[in-house]
């Protein structure tokens, strides 16, 4: 990477450097496991000009989301997530019976699905084939797409403009900023509102989350860089809400730039706590390497003694931010024998570059292990609810960021 894809410029210092690792959401199937993998480099830098933190563009999107592991439906809190955002956004947005309703990367439609309940007329844009077809299955309209220019001027052109435009965790998966940018800026009715949630970088910094970064996603954001961003597609930010989702996320409300007036004060008191971290200036990330580094010996001295004392530790969760960890961490079927997920998809597959088998959730109250280890930290509160019966056989459940922690009982946790 020589130039910032949103500013263009060639002042780019390094934030950390995670080595080279395969795509996280290529699950291998087992007829696959003597075969080779590719695996690309995983450096993150940040632009000292706009200060949108970037990796490079290794892979493409259509490489990615084609055919796609994630299904939004599995994680509860997040259906959850999503049925109340809809409900707050006819309020505020005053969305009436005749509203139009996009969702850009619509998934599974997790969140269309609340639109069509309310009988309003909505479509997903969704690049994956096979999730896009389970929407459909759902009653969803979905179209199979990637958004540019073009994508979001024949959409507006067939279907009208939007009303509200709903872009959640997508604003980090696309190299082409600006022209997903100007996409947004096609679709939406020019009195009309964007909504994008998106990691926010501050959390990622202040919580050791290196694992939510790999390769696709292309940048990570703060409020500040994500004006910029915004306004290259002749859009304006006008409010922002810090919200807990991906351990910490901004949602950004937008509107055309003709429209927009000024930002809420909120914007102001989020871009202040960002200029008091230190992420406009390089001091705010020199530490983060060392810290990431830390995360990863905590966790192999973990793994590595309860391995020593004949303790069993398995996996719960495949996401793709867990492949990102097992890969820098150098974790393989010796300490970790198997992960569990929810999703059907991935049952009967390995872990991209680690290869450690993936199996249903059941597996786990079959063996009783010592431990279970985490990956989808993100959903903590939700799963150590779902997990509690863990603690009936007095096993614990650890989770490794932002730092290593074991829960012992409901109502005891113990910080390495």
């Amino acid at each position: 990477m020589t130039r910032c894809r949103l500013c263009g410029s060639a002042a780019l210092a390094s934030v950390v450097d995670l080595g080279a690792t395969p795509p996280c959401e290529s699950f291998l199937a087992a007829d696959r496991l003597d075969e080779p993998e590719p695996a690309y480099p995983l450096h993150l830098r940040v632009c000292t000009d706009c200060w949108l933190a970037q990796i490079p563009p290794l892979i493409t999107p259509e490489e990615t989301f084609k055919e796609y592991a994630y299904f939004s439906s599995y994680s509860t809190s997040w259906v959850e997530h999503a049925r109340t955002f809809v409900a707050d956004a006819v309020r505020r947005v005053g969305l009436g019976p005749d509203a139009f309703v996009v969702e850009v990367a619509s998934n599974d439609g997790y969140l269309l699905k609340h639109v069509v309940d309310r009988g309003m007329r909505c479509l997903g844009i969704e690049p994956s084939v096979n999730v896009g077809a389970a929407a459909r299955e759902a009653g969803v309209p979905t179209l199979t797409e990637f958004l540019g220019p073009d994508t979001g001027s024949a959409v507006r052109e067939e279907h009208g403009p939007a009303d509200l435009v709903v872009a959640n965790n997508v604003y980090a998966h696309i190299p082409d900023v600006i022209g997903f940018t100007r996409g947004l800026r096609a679709l939406v009715a020019d009195d009309g509102w964007v909504s994008i949630e998106v990691q926010h970088l501050l959390t990622l910094i202040e919580e050791n989350q290196y694992d939510t970064i790999y390769h696709e996603h292309f940048q990570y954001y703060t409020v500040a860089s994500a004006i910029r961003a915004l306004a290259s597609g002749g859009l304006a930010l006008v409010d922002v809400e810090l919200l807990p989702t991906h351990g910490g996320s901004v949602r950004l409300w937008a509107r055309p730039a003709e429209v927009a007036g000024e930002p809420s004060r909120r914007v102001a008191d989020v871009l202040a706590r960002e200029k008091a971290a230190g992420l406009r200036e390089l001091s705010g990330y020199t530490e983060f390497s060392a810290r990431v580094a830390k995360v990863r010996r905590d966790l192999l001295k973990f793994l590595i003694e309860a391995a020593e004392r004949g303790e069993t530790v398995v996996g719960y969760g495949a996401p793709g931010k867990g492949n990102t960890l097992l890969n820098h961490c150098g974790i393989r079927p010796d300490l970790l024998p198997y992960t569990v997920d929810r999703n059907p998809y991935k049952h009967g597959r390995f872990t991209p570059g680690t290869r450690i088998p993936i199996l249903p959730p059941e597996r786990i109250a079959a063996d009783r292990p010592d431990y279970v280890l985490v990956l989808p930290w993100n959903l903590r509160a939700e799963l150590v609810e779902q997990l509690s019966f863990v603690h009936d056989w007095g096993g614990r459940l650890v989770f490794p960021v932002p730092e290593l922690s074991i829960v012992e009982a409901a109502s005891r946790e113990v910080t390495a």
